[in-house]
């Protein structure tokens, strides 16, 4: 029987193959396999997808929270147009807030405490700015966005606004946190000064004592050493970031931007007596805050505090845009770390309705109720660094248990005593927002509470020929002008704490980091009348002696107001440290 032939047909291979063929063959395969083995070892799979899907989660989760009809804006294009009109509106009407309108391509005595400046700067960014971040709340939308990134690598900036002008910046994500009981520490007020290598001498003090205290194994100073009882100490490293290598800062704290002549504010650190406060290690900061989220809440002053960490965090890593109209957010895909802003002036419930007697738009605080713009997502944050104060010098009418019981710039009726000034009204806040926190049921979080951030209005109030124009160092002990109004303040803010600390029932953590005292001694970090880049702008004098107007209550970028951060990633070591310990 004769077969047919397959002779020409191309769906049939030859066969049988020889055996050089087959060997071939199955060594090829048993490289291959080899080789794929050694790659699963050095670049394990599991982590990368586990990351991937737990940052979703995360932001997603985060990003699906509902913010009513909010109508706070942060972030660039994405809602950071309105944000910059916000500001300029609500955060600047005790200073002179004309800068704004500068085109931003030009280059180039005793205290009151009856008159408190204003907190007030303009919200006008940097003209570098990127901005492609997406305005949106889906979280379908930042799962897609999160796809095309999550195996993107740190990005290291030079010095250059080329280099760092390429994206935008916000975030999102979460995680859980860790379970400590809350330190009832009481604070004490510091009383710092002025330390460098030449007066060491002068002082009594043996040069050596100048140099860092012994570090442990874990690269940090003991727990045990009191941050705030200190010097400042020349420094000429010079300052962790450059106003050139950061797009992020504000105009208005770009000293050097704005043409202003010295920079040796930037050389001065921050001492402890007793121990050294580490240089800022931004890639430790980052492992550290792994999978957490970071929250800045309240005031311009937070804000100026927050720009300073992201200008740090920048030279390591450009994180991803990903705030919208309800707040500030950065992300950091390496560390599934997350930076949030959200605007809150006096910390508590604020309202213009009319209520009583009092007609629409004046604003009205409820000195017992928090916001609740910022503690709906409370329990989203693993750290919240708290600032306010300097807004109860605005027009404002205090609200306690439904009962008006006091006003700022507002007292119509003048025959009926007042019950609370802006003071007690400050100090009560204080209380009511961390008993807040500390009695929440679901938050878990460590709170760090920046003591009053101090102003050097000189010679006056922000509008009465205030100035700290001219000041190109920090004080010295005799060069000291007394703030009274800083220090009462200070000192209602920490009757707060210490009231609210007692009411603790969860499992937060809530610390004082007492910065008052300190930076009382820097009245050469702030902007002055160096605000905006106009080349026209007044810096001097006129002939009639009067300063012009200036900011002496923000801080420069680069500046000391990157102590605080420092701080910061102390205060969260030490307690993320402790907190592994205890669970270990």
């Amino acid at each position: 029987m004769n077969l047919p032939s397959n002779k020409g047909d191309p769906t049939v291979v030859a066969y049988p193959k020889t055996l050089s063929t087959i060997a071939a063959s199955v060594g090829g395969l048993a490289i291959f396999i080899v080789l794929a083995s050694l790659l699963l070892v050095s670049q394990p799979i599991y982590p990368t997808i586990h990351l991937y899907f737990d940052s979703i989660d995360h932001s997603s989760k985060f990003d699906s929270l509902s913010w009513e009809n909010r109508t706070i804006n942060d972030s660039r294009n994405d809602g950071n147009e309105e944000l910059r009109k916000f500001d300029s509106q609500h955060d600047g009407n005790g200073i002179d807030d004309s800068y704004v309108k500068s085109d931003p391509s030009k280059s180039g005595g005793s205290q009151s405490v009856t008159v408190a400046h204003p907190d007030g700067s303009g919200g006008v960014m940097d003209k570098n700015q990127s901005s492609n971040s997406d305005d949106t709340s889906d979280s379908s939308n930042f799962q897609q966005r999160e796809e095309t990134t999550r195996d993107a690598s740190p990005v290291v900036v030079s010095k250059t606004k080329a280099s760092v002008d390429q994206q935008g910046e916000k975030d999102a994500g979460n995680s859980s946190f860790f379970n400590v009981t809350t330190n009832t520490e009481n604070v004490r007020i510091p009383s710092p000064g002025l330390l460098n290598n030449s007066n060491a001498k002068q002082l009594g003090l043996d040069a050596s004592s100048l140099s860092p205290a012994p570090i442990s194994q874990t690269g940090s100073v003991d727990s045990g050493c009191d941050l705030y009882q200190g010097k400042w100490v020349h420094d000429s490293s010079g300052p962790l970031y450059t106003n050139d290598s950061c797009p992020v800062l504000s105009q208005m704290q770009n000293c050097q931007g704005n043409g202003r002549p010295d920079k040796d504010y930037e050389n001065w650190r921050w001492k402890p007596a007793k121990c050294d406060l580490p240089r800022f290690d931004a890639k430790r900061f980052l492992e550290l805050m792994r999978g957490k989220t970071l929250a800045f809440i309240g005031d311009s002053v937070a804000r100026n505090q927050m720009e300073s960490m992201l200008c740090i965090l920048w030279q390591v890593e450009v994180p991803k845009n990903r705030g919208n109209k309800r707040m500030q957010r950065y992300y950091f895909t390496s560390t599934s770390t997350m930076l949030v802003r959200i605007w809150s002036s006096w910390l508590v419930h604020q309202t213009s309705d009319p209520f009583v007697t009092i007609p629409q738009g004046v604003t009205k605080l409820h000195l017992d109720a928090p916001d609740e713009g910022f503690m709906e997502f409370i329990t989203s944050f693993d750290v919240v660094v708290l600032s306010s104060g300097h807004w109860f010098a605005k027009q404002s009418v205090y609200i306690l248990n439904n009962e008006i019981v006091g006003g700022q710039l507002w007292w119509p009726d003048k025959s009926q005593p007042m019950k609370t000034n802006n003071i007690e009204a400050f100090g009560i806040s204080v209380e009511t927002i961390l008993s807040a926190l500390v009695t929440h049921p679901n938050y878990t979080g460590l709170t760090i509470v920046r003591s009053f951030s101090p102003d050097h209005y000189e010679g006056g109030a922000w509008n009465t020929g205030g100035s700290c124009t001219g000041k190109e160092k920090p004080a010295l002990d005799g060069e000291l002008v007394e703030n009274r109004f800083t220090n009462i303040m200070h000192e209602k803010q920490v009757v707060g704490f210490n009231r609210a600390i007692k009411k603790t029932t969860n499992k937060s953590k809530l610390k004082l980091m007492d910065i008052t005292g300190a930076f009382g001694y820097r009245h050469d970090g702030h902007p002055g009348p160096y605000r905006s880049p106009d080349p026209n702008k007044i810096t001097k004098r006129g002939p009639d002696g009067k300063p012009p107007s200036q900011d002496c209550l923000h801080w420069c970028m680069p500046g000391p107001v990157d102590t605080w951060n420092e701080l910061v990633l102390e205060i969260i070591r030490r307690e993320f440290e402790n907190s592994h310990r205890f669970h270990s």
